[in-house]
């Protein structure tokens, strides 16, 4: 997330929905797809953290609809999703990857690329990240701070008890070392949702040469491949929010007591 929100492009189409999960990769395939389809990718973490406000509240709305109870749900599932993604080329990251089985009817003629990655090492950059993500202090640490990353506990809330949930369904056992059975149903999942000739699996130590082959591009002459980022450069952020955090906390407190002992040395 070390890159900056994106900004649509008018009449882009979505070409390609990008199933990965994080820690494999999101943003250099981010970069690699502005590259090939000439046009702005929607990276769902850094356009939920750093773009306006309303994509935060907007993908909120949409989790807290899942699982859905209804055609109503469903309907504002697959009208706001479009709204959110219109003139984007591609879309990586979450929260997109958890809703891929809407995404392929809503963007029939697009591909869907899972990247992959060896499981050991993801489980040791994924778990620590998804673990600091769930921190209870965060709720009350973040609050000083404005949209959209005060809003990031309830939006961790209504993905955890939605859709997560529904995608991964663990057990109290299974919690306790989630990563190998999350990149496991993942992949089922995906197999599930979408018709076989759309879904690519692809790891971005391969370079420019199998995804311009699935996508159908040529490879880009004299242009190196993205750098290879795992960790989509989240714990840099993350840390660099929580430090915010506290200051403006140490601030609010410092401007406290110095109002208390005006007050006290107030001579009434």
């Amino acid at each position: 997330m070390g890159q900056q929100a994106s900004s649509p492009k008018p009449g882009a189409k979505l070409q390609v929905i990008g199933a990965g999960l994080p820690c494999t990769a999101n943003t250099t395939l981010n970069r690699a797809l502005e590259i090939l389809l000439d046009g702005p990718v929607y990276h769902g973490g850094t356009q939920v953290c750093k773009a306006a406000p309303t994509h935060m509240r907007s993908w909120i709305a949409i989790m807290e609809r899942t699982p859905t109870r209804g055609p109503d749900d469903e309907k504002f599932i697959t009208r706001t999703i479009p709204r959110l993604l219109d003139g984007y080329v591609a879309t990586t990251d979450g929260p997109g990857m958890c809703f891929v089985p809407e995404l392929v009817q809503l963007y029939p003629d697009a591909k869907v690329v899972c990247l992959t990655r060896d499981l050991n090492d993801w489980v040791r950059s994924w778990e620590p990240m998804a673990d600091g993500t769930m921190r209870w202090y965060l709720r009350g640490l973040l609050l000083p701070l404005l949209a959209p990353m005060r809003l990031l506990p309830q939006y961790m809330d209504a993905l955890m008890a939605g859709r997560w949930e529904e995608m991964y369904h663990l057990s109290e056992a299974e919690k306790k070392a989630p990563g190998p059975v999350v990149w496991k149903r993942h992949i089922e999942n995906l197999k599930r949702a979408v018709p076989a000739d759309r879904l690519v699996f692809y790891d971005v130590k391969e370079g420019w040469g199998p995804l311009c082959e699935a996508l159908g591009r040529e490879v880009p002459k004299g242009v190196p491949f993205p750098a290879i980022i795992y960790d989509d450069g989240i714990q840099e952020f993350a840390q660099r929010e929580v430090m915010r955090a506290i200051v403006r906390w140490l601030a609010i407190m410092g401007s406290a007591v110095g109002a208390y002992w005006a007050w006290m040395s107030y001579p009434f």
